[in-house]
């Protein structure tokens, strides 16, 4: 049986605001346009820099100097493409293209284009785009032309492939915690059979789809859109992305949101047990509402709901419950089943049910929550977010701890997390049997560039408080915006506090003020 390893270590960051989940389920909260008539002044590019399709290098001018041919794609949507160099150490060499998509400005008073990204890493941009009436309130959208972009190896931009869909759904469907050596040993081969076959499969991709190169791609969609300086939303992993492109082209940014922020300086131990704590943590929220609503079917206390499902988990591991058609609802798809509905609290009422189901011997609930996840239907995967999550994520950072040596971590994990700890220290190993890595790294400050506003959401299961707090202080104009709430990511969540600080600024240039608390 293949195991779902590798996935693990990442899981937290795809759903966020991927495709499958983030943005489908926020509510659209009625307001008025800011800022009263008229579009306002914006930030202007520096003389130095030259005009917005200035290449920072000669080399590059063919591509700074593209016109996006865009087209009506139905919907009231315009799609395009924009080449961009595969190696941007061999401009000259093969090029790619990928995939655009831009809902206009409402109104007349049109500001400018927002570029957006909905993170993952994996998750196609233009989707994000297209569901723009879900993501953003009105204020956003009278003002801005929305553009989304696949990040290259993603969605319809020469995506990665690296199993067929029958192999990731064994990949997906596996224990995440393996408990013997035989089981163990098949988490090592499974991974090796991934990883052999993105190479297999995708051939030199694989090799640039780093952070790095989709941020550089980010300034050649600029230069496309006439944008002296980029106006960015990012959400979740795409807040890595706007943090690199602040390192890489400070003298470019214009005003951006990362909303839902990761820390970049941590690595692979400091991640997997802080996103553990903060699975347990939304968890024990999600349990708490149900206790206080009464008749909880889990439990009479907090600590009774949960290990009402850990148990539930522990069992599925043992024996399967029926799902839908002839699928079964193994431990893999039962754990990705469990975390969806904790990244928006409008999804716990589902996640009753489908728990209900579950506890009743009906596994197609939590297979259902699964799917969502897995960015899978009834034909098969929708997208290859689940494969480009990880090959981007070990390209970043390559480094994993060998399957020995991860129980000698499970006690500081099962503390940050009872329930989830020993699925998250096996994550450790994701990226085991991986070979290569980035072909540029960077550290990021972000000097120079103009004050970028951060969020972080006081009980985010995916991206936890304490890593919009260390992003905003590892910016040196970052400017921190904390959202007490469930859920991830913190605009449009319902707290109007947090909607009109980053409207007002996006809209305005109004600055909120640092650690502004809503």
């Amino acid at each position: 049986m293949k195991r779902v390893v590798a996935l693990v270590a990442v899981v937290a960051l795809l759903l966020g605001s991927a495709v499958g989940v983030g943005f489908f389920v926020k509510t659209l909260w009625d307001s008025s346009p800011l800022g009263g008539s008229g579009a306002p002044e914006r930030l202007e590019g520096d003389d130095d820099e030259g005009d917005a399709t200035t290449a920072p290098d000669a080399a590059l001018a063919p591509y700074y100097d593209q016109v996006i041919a865009w087209q009506d794609c139905g919907g009231g949507f315009d799609c395009g493409w924009l080449k961009v160099p595969l190696d941007y150490a061999d401009p000259e060499g093969e090029r790619i293209d990928l995939r655009l998509l831009k809902r206009d400005a409402a109104t007349d008073e049109r500001v400018g284009a927002l570029v957006v990204n909905p993170g993952g890493p994996g998750a196609p941009g233009t989707e994000y785009a297209a569901a723009a009436q879900s993501v953003f309130r009105q204020p956003l959208l009278d003002h801005f032309d929305v553009v989304g972009f696949d990040p290259r190896g993603t969605g319809a931009s020469k995506p990665v492939d690296c199993f067929t869909d029958a192999e990731l759904d064994a990949y997906v469907a596996a224990d995440p915690a393996p408990d013997t050596p035989a089981e163990v040993a098949e988490v090592v081969a499974s991974n090796k059979a991934f990883f052999e076959g993105c190479r297999r499969k995708s051939g030199a991709m694989v090799d640039h789809v780093s952070t790095v190169e989709v941020a550089r791609d980010m300034d050649v969609l600029r230069a496309a859109l006439g944008e002296d300086r980029m106006d960015y939303f990012g959400a979740s992993y795409g807040t890595a992305l706007g943090a690199t492109y602040a390192e890489l082209f400070p003298e470019r940014v214009g005003y951006f949101v990362l909303d839902g922020a990761v820390d970049v300086s941590a690595g692979t131990l400091e991640k997997n047990l802080v996103q553990a704590g903060g699975f347990e943590t939304a968890l024990r929220a999600y349990v708490r509402s149900c206790v206080d609503g009464g008749d909880c079917r889990l439990g009479d206390s907090v600590d009774e709901g949960v290990a009402t499902i850990a148990d539930l988990v522990e069992q599925v591991s043992r024996t399967p419950l029926p799902g839908s058609g002839d699928r079964q609802l193994t431990a893999g798809l039962a754990f990705y089943g469990i975390v969806m509905p904790l990244y928006n609290r409008s999804y716990w009422q589902l996640l009753d049910l489908a728990l209900a189901k579950a506890l009743a011997g009906d596994g197609s609930g939590l297979l259902e929550s699964a799917d969502l996840y897995a960015s899978r239907d009834a034909g098969g995967y929708r997208d290859n977010s689940l494969e480009a999550i990880v090959a981007i994520n070990c390209l970043d950072d390559p480094s994993f701890v060998p399957a020995d040596e991860v129980p000698t971590h499970f006690d500081e994990f099962e503390k940050a997390s009872p329930t989830f700890g020993k699925v998250f220290a096996w994550g450790l190993m994701g990226c085991a049997g991986f070979e290569g890595g980035p072909s540029e790294k960077v550290e990021i400050d972000g000097s120079g560039a103009a004050p970028i506003l951060v969020t972080g959401t006081t009980r985010d299961p995916a991206t936890p408080m304490v890593w919009a707090e260390a992003l905003a202080e590892q910016l040196e104009s970052g400017v921190l915006v904390r959202r007490d709430g469930d859920g991830h990511t913190a605009y449009n969540s319902g707290n109007q506090c947090v909607d009109e600080a980053i409207e007002a600024y996006l809209l305005d240039g109004t600055v909120p003020e640092d650690g502004l608390s809503c």
